[in-house]
């Protein structure tokens, strides 16, 4: 099976309109925060676009059998893909383990990366702690507004990629637009908002108190940002980039296909810059294009 998809789209509070003018997405001038690609998760399930099964959600058509073996030790799709434009900056935040989320969220943590691509001049993310801190310390930096300060501030640029392990605090800056490859999840526990307010003009939560019980303390030291075709891997994910024609697919897992630029022809469905494919496993399919685009499957561990 070969799908093209159509996105599930979020209007956050930090939402800008690069995703609709750049990226096709929505409609010109929409304020579009998210696009959700590859979405199994309920709050945003990805459509099908075309073809026999348009206008279904992609989770009720690739069932389990067609995710391939190297899925079969997931009780739940794997991966979450989407793109994020940043028009003001995201909370700082903590993702939590499989472990925690499971037992108390029933849901799957979240391990993220973030290939980046476009920064406006200066634009910056959050990534890590600088240092180790105390959970006495940490918690004193938040009573304070000072979070921020215990945090590594890292210059962006297009073409970079960030790997984010669970238990990170992390945050994308103002001008930052990003391709998101993640966990199967949508929890987020948030420490430090700006002192932002939503639509009835109130806070927004925050899950401090969560937040501690799942964060690395640790000095987390950045890697090189640049990579080759390999822009990160782990248990639920890897993610490729690709230029040019080439055969897809595999017979251990599905592949999702997202073209970054340029035009990509796959056994008649065309897939143009920010469009998503999904192939089922044991499919295969001969890619034609000058395109760039990322690859995204589960992996053997």
């Amino acid at each position: 099976m070969l799908v093209k998809l159509k996105p599930a789209l979020k209007n956050y509070i930090w939402a800008g309109k690069r995703l609709a003018r750049e990226w096709g997405k929505g409609t010109p001038g929409e304020d579009i925060a998210e696009a959700w690609e590859l979405s199994f998760h309920p709050d945003g399930p990805a459509l099908i676009a075309e073809g026999e099964y348009r206008g279904r959600e992609l989770r009720s058509v690739a069932r389990a059998e067609t995710w391939g073996r190297n899925c079969a030790r997931f009780a739940f799709f794997p991966v979450l893909t989407k793109f994020i434009d940043a028009a003001s900056p995201l909370s700082i935040q903590v993702h939590p383990s499989d472990g925690y989320a499971l037992l108390h969220e029933g849901q799957y943590g979240k391990t993220e990366m973030w290939h980046i691509l476009g920064a406006e001049e200066g634009a910056c993310i959050y990534l890590g702690l600088k240092e180790d801190v105390t959970r006495e310390r940490f918690a004193a930096a938040v009573a304070q507004n000072a979070v921020c300060g215990l945090l590594n501030k890292i210059p962006v640029h297009a073409g970079e990629t960030y790997f984010i392990p669970s238990g990170t605090l992390h945050a994308v800056g103002r001008g930052v637009t990003l391709f998101e490859i993640q966990e199967n999840s949508s929890l987020t526990y948030r420490v430090y908002d700006y002192g932002r307010v939503d639509a009835t003009g109130n806070p927004r939560a925050l899950h401090v108190e969560k937040a501690l019980e799942v964060l690395n303390y640790s000095r987390l030291e950045v890697r090189d940002s640049r990579r080759g075709d390999l822009l990160g891997s782990c248990p639920y994910f890897s993610a490729y980039s690709k230029r040019g024609s080439g055969k897809i697919g595999r017979e251990d897992s599905y592949v999702s296909v997202t073209v970054l630029d340029g035009t990509l022809r796959m056994e008649g469905t065309t897939l143009s810059k920010g469009e998503t494919a999904f192939l089922s496993a044991g499919t295969e399919a001969e890619a034609e294009g000058d395109a760039e685009y990322i690859l995204v499957f589960t992996d053997r561990q």
